[in-house]
């Protein structure tokens, strides 16, 4: 049973820029793609989907020209992580070839076969797009895969089903209904707390300062994201 939110658990809203593909920018791209996956909580897919973009530029570098303007666009289903990078030229399509003994060329494509699940052209009149995909290990766009929002949300679910019917199976807890199980859960846990000789309000301060320097780093990580173009 999962505790239903209308606006979901993670926003994880596609991105795009724009740039024109050049060696010196490559890396900028590369540290915009690790602060966005960073803010998403899939920290585990920045090695990853560096390389996928560090490929995808150079690609066009190699076979288009330096200064191509190009846009890359980044979202997600929750299952996979898609990587796209647009570019004006609609005859150097890619393709997955053995490279010769000794050459270089090629192999971009060798290397983002072998680390992205999947990838793939889109040809259209006037571009196309080279896009690749990446398994998050989630199961659904609202999966959180910080491991105390789930297991904080697998708590409030047998607290709130145990003071209560249960409804019907399948069915999600509603918004009100999470909140109020969530507040009767703290309340039983400084009751907790105080039973054991502790101070409530000093705990429940500590948890207040913890809750708020993650909440700031955060917003520290998502404002350097929004500084780097």
């Amino acid at each position: 049973m999962a505790i239903y939110q209308e606006s979901g658990c993670v926003q994880r809203r596609p991105w795009e820029v724009p740039f024109t593909a050049e060696p010196r920018v490559v890396a900028r791209v590369r540290r915009a793609m690790r602060l966005h996956l960073s803010l998403w909580g899939l920290s585990e897919l920045e090695d990853m989907a560096q390389i996928c973009v560090s490929e995808l530029v150079a690609n066009v570098i190699n076979h288009v020209g330096p200064g191509t303007p190009v846009t890359l666009a980044v979202s997600t289903d929750g299952a996979h992580l898609r990587i796209e990078l647009t570019d004006p030229d609609t005859r150097a399509m890619p393709m997955l070839l053995a490279p010769a003994s000794g050459t270089e060329s090629g192999r971009g494509l060798i290397i983002l076969d072998a680390v992205a699940e999947r990838w793939g052209v889109i040809s259209r009149a006037d571009s196309k797009v080279v896009w690749c995909d990446l398994a998050t290990g989630l199961e659904s766009p609202n999966e959180h895969p910080d491991p105390r929002v789930g297991q904080a949300e697998m708590s409030i679910v047998r607290y709130g089903s145990a003071q209560r019917p249960l409804p019907e199976e399948g069915s999600p807890l509603s918004v009100a209904v999470a909140e109020k199980a969530a507040i009767d859960l703290v309340a039983d846990v400084l009751h907790w707390v105080r039973a054991h000789g502790c101070d409530p309000d000093e705990t429940l301060d500590r948890a207040q300062m913890r809750f708020e320097a993650q909440l700031e780093k955060a917003a520290r990580a998502e404002s350097l994201s929004r500084r780097v173009y």
